[in-house]
């Protein structure tokens, strides 16, 4: 007897042409969902509301198993967790949902953030950094290149509030999708600036990139 594990790991980090089109179609389910939310969101909502829509709709396009829709909101967003409640939307409130669910096995991360009416300069600020991070990294996605070039588009921990990499892990990373929601390869600055690998065509991963929002100062009216 041997552990296989690691063995599954390494065969599922190319995806064929046949997987491809799966995790696709699984994407365009969680697009589809998420115009529904768009739609929905509004003062008033709860939280529980909006994953039960989510859920629906899935399902009804053929997904074989919702895992689960993460749905954050308000003050619940910073530190946030993991799981919804039944609080109630407001005017201004930022949300943000994960849509988890797989289509023939085959899964999604897949992260939207929403303001609920007009966003703040600082939320903008924060949507702003966040969305360069990303985009540099998605640049240098080619087969290959070096895990670890892609990390140093990522900020260092400090910059975005953390002591260490290793607290700061899955905020600012990118990691394999598949049959299983985390996946090789997982592009990080605490591995892969130490154990950097090349990409390689077939492989499939999510770009995940995160900034605190930070207050900005206002002059007082007189």
């Amino acid at each position: 007897m041997r552990d296989g594990q690691q063995v599954m790991l390494e065969a599922r980090v190319i995806k064929s042409a046949d997987e491809l089109v799966l995790l696709n179609m699984a994407a365009a389910m969680g697009d589809g969902v998420y115009q529904d939310i768009f739609e929905a969101l509004k003062p008033g909502v709860r939280e529980n509301e909006i994953v039960a829509l989510a859920t629906k709709r899935l399902y009804e396009m053929g997904s074989d198993c919702v895992e689960a829709i993460n749905a954050i909101s308000g003050e619940r967003c910073s530190p946030h967790p993991h799981n919804f409640t039944d609080r109630m939307i407001r005017p201004g409130d930022q949300a943000f949902f994960d849509i988890i669910q797989s289509f023939v096995g085959y899964r999604t991360c897949y992260y939207r953030t929403f303001s609920v009416g007009r966003a703040t300069a600082a939320q903008h600020d924060a949507y702003k950094k966040a969305r360069a991070w990303m985009d540099s990294a998605i640049a240098l996605i080619k087969p290959g290149v070096s895990t670890e070039r892609i990390a140093k588009c990522f900020p260092k921990a400090p910059e975005i509030g953390f002591e260490s990499e290793m607290a700061a892990f899955g905020l600012n990373f990118c990691h394999g999708l598949g049959l299983g929601l985390h996946e090789r390869p997982i592009i990080s600055r605490l591995n892969s600036l130490d154990e950097p690998m090349e990409l390689e065509a077939g492989m499939v991963f999510a770009v995940e990139t995160y900034c605190p929002l930070r207050t900005v100062s206002r002059p007082r009216a007189s």
